[in-house]
């Protein structure tokens, strides 16, 4: 078969098959009369084999070798293949996510664009300052392209410097819809420090737009991811905070704050219906929150130390209930909860004079 009819039939340029044949892949068995090359059934098997061999990525050297040589294995080149598709892949992926953000920022002209692709550089940046810079301006100037959502949350979740974390914060306190779902999502994360980075984050937007997923998030199996939602939803005058608080206190974490946070529950006027919901009786909210403190002092397994923390938790906690409990605890067997009971109570009647 001539190399014109070989072209033809395979699919492969008559120039090719000739680059082909300068490098020894495929060589024509046969010339005719006339001296033009000729293809046998062999050759153009052979050929076959060369493209098979070149849709996987080799190299035409690699190819020769994989013909031509019985001792070269295929496992060293198809593995760097394997690798070298998984990062171009990657890459692509990053382009194209790259190209959807730089798109949901709404570029009016090529300088938008310019501008959207610096702020994202530098979000990704090495240096920590230039991803602070980028977080505060993209939140801050009104003559900025936006930072899309996705990328905020992005750069919030992997995180680890203080100062920029809490930059991403506040930009996406004020990055409008979107950040709460995509927050709630990576609660849902594998690794714990996302999970915190995403309750943290959470906790940083507006009432209104975080309340719902912190609810939930009050369920969630990590105790940190609990907290973190108890604490902010506490300082809201959320009820639903409450028992989380009280275990917090009970288990000695963050303890101090989960106190405050009780305290400002029991302040919150706008809460009292609620927690008395949550209490299941007619009390207002600082006398719900003062049972629920003296129920778990007086749970046969609750261990001194952490009987000791609730009794300090009482000093936030004003109403009648909180100071009946003080009474009582004065008297208590362990020395320790009476001297601060009692403490408390001196702090109490300073207070009314």
């Amino acid at each position: 078969m001539l190399i014109g009819e070989v072209a033809r039939r395979s699919g492969v340029s008559a120039r090719m098959l000739r680059h082909y044949e300068s490098l020894g892949l495929v060589r024509p068995s046969g010339r005719t009369g006339s001296g033009y090359r000729e293809y046998s059934d062999d050759d153009i098997r052979r050929i076959f084999h060369v493209e098979s061999l070149r849709s996987l990525g080799l190299s035409l050297r690699e190819i020769g070798r994989a013909l031509d040589d019985p001792g070269f294995a295929p496992s060293a080149p198809v593995g760097d293949l394997i690798r070298q598709t998984r990062e171009r892949i990657a890459a692509e992926k990053e382009l194209l996510t790259r190209l959807s953000r730089i798109d949901a920022a709404g570029p009016a002209g090529w300088e938008d664009v310019l501008q959207a692709v610096a702020l994202l550089q530098a979000l990704g940046s090495q240096s920590p300052a230039a991803r602070q810079r980028a977080a505060l301006s993209s939140a801050s100037s009104a003559d900025e392209v936006p930072v899309p959502v996705e990328a905020l949350v992005e750069a919030a979740l992997s995180e680890t410097v203080p100062n920029v974390a809490g930059a991403l914060r506040w930009a996406l306190a004020r990055s409008g819809d979107g950040a709460p779902a995509l927050l709630a999502d990576a609660l849902g994360s594998p690794v714990a420090a996302v999970r915190e980075r995403a309750v943290q984050s959470l906790a940083a937007l507006p009432d209104g737009e975080a309340t719902e997923p912190l609810r939930g998030a009050l369920t969630h199996p990590d105790a940190v991811v609990r907290g973190y939602a108890a604490l902010a939803l506490g300082t809201r005058g959320v009820a639903d905070a409450i028992p989380t608080l009280v275990d917090m206190i009970v288990a000695g974490r963050n303890d101090t704050d989960a106190a405050d946070a009780l305290s400002v529950l029991a302040a919150e006027s706008g809460s009292e219906s609620e927690t008395a919901a949550e209490a299941g009786d007619g009390y207002g909210a600082a006398d719900a929150i003062a049972a629920r403190l003296v129920d778990r002092i007086a749970h046969d397994g609750t261990e001194a130390r952490a009987r000791g923390r609730l009794t300090q938790a009482l000093a936030g906690i004003p109403g009648e209930t909180a100071s009946r409990a003080l009474v009582e605890l004065s008297q208590d067997e362990d020395r320790a909860v009476a001297v601060t009971a009692t403490y408390l109570l001196s702090l109490r009647d300073a207070q009314r004079q």
